[in-house]
């Protein structure tokens, strides 16, 4: 029987020397509850490197403990991106963009899909690909996403454990306490379609800060992991 392996999972950490306190004392532990760290987007507060810096310097704490991140929204906001996965890269986190990460952890094989995501809503109320151009585009942006899950699942297929990583929603079951009209902002229904395929062991997402923490797309159970939601640093998921 294999061996259990326990993530560590949070989203919208939001770091920024403001909260420096906050974030060195969320990481302070991890080494001793946990195997992997997943961290689901939003990791800064206004995509800055300097506030990247900030979570980096947390994630050195933990070393050789793996961290592997998406972005989220925030992270994009002032154009840095780059530099800020140059950042955290430096501190030994790995940022997946749209790509996959195989890690051996206990003697197993243990794979991460990882993107972003995007918007478009969900099953009667979704952005179509019809209209204006840049809502076209939307809608395009959202397929390389599900694009590039379904390859990093295909690419993780023969793992022992394989989990995915978002940032945005891929189902509206862990938005419920989130304002209805605000459901197609927070995440698409398209990014299910790779994990109903592939089946995963576990999928966490971040974004919806009044959702709920838990909901499954079949069998899979999928973690909305922001802080706001689960009330903890971390929240320490075994799978």
């Amino acid at each position: 029987m294999l061996p259990v392996i326990r993530v560590a999972a949070a989203g919208d950490l939001h770091a920024s020397e403001e909260h420096r306190e906050r974030i060195t004392h969320s990481f302070a532990d991890l080494a001793e509850r946990a195997d992997l760290v997943l961290l689901a987007g939003d990791l800064t507060t206004r995509g800055m490197p300097e506030q990247a810096a900030v979570l980096a310097d947390a994630c050195r704490v933990v070393a050789p403990l793996p961290v592997v991140a998406v972005l989220g929204n925030h992270d994009h906001h002032a154009g840095r991106h780059d530099d800020v996965i140059a950042t955290l890269g430096a501190a030994g986190v790995v940022v997946l963009e749209r790509d996959h990460l195989v890690l051996e952890l206990g003697g197993i094989e243990v794979g991460v899909a990882g993107t972003k995501g995007f918007v478009g809503g969900f099953p009667g109320a979704e952005i179509a690909d019809f209209g204006e151009a840049l809502l076209r585009e939307v809608y395009e942006e959202t397929s390389r996403e599900v694009d590039a899950l379904e390859k990093g699942l295909e690419a993780i297929s023969g793992c022992h454990r394989r989990l995915v990583l978002l940032h945005y929603a891929p189902l509206s079951g862990t938005l419920t306490g989130e304002p209805e009209g605000i459901w197609a902002f927070l995440g698409s229904g398209r990014l299910a379609g790779p994990i109903g395929a592939h089946r995963p062991d576990a999928v966490f997402h971040g974004h919806a800060h009044h959702g709920r923490p838990r909901g499954a797309i079949g069998e899979v159970p999928v973690w909305n992991v922001a802080r706001h939601v689960t009330g903890e640093d971390f929240a320490i998921v075994e799978v």
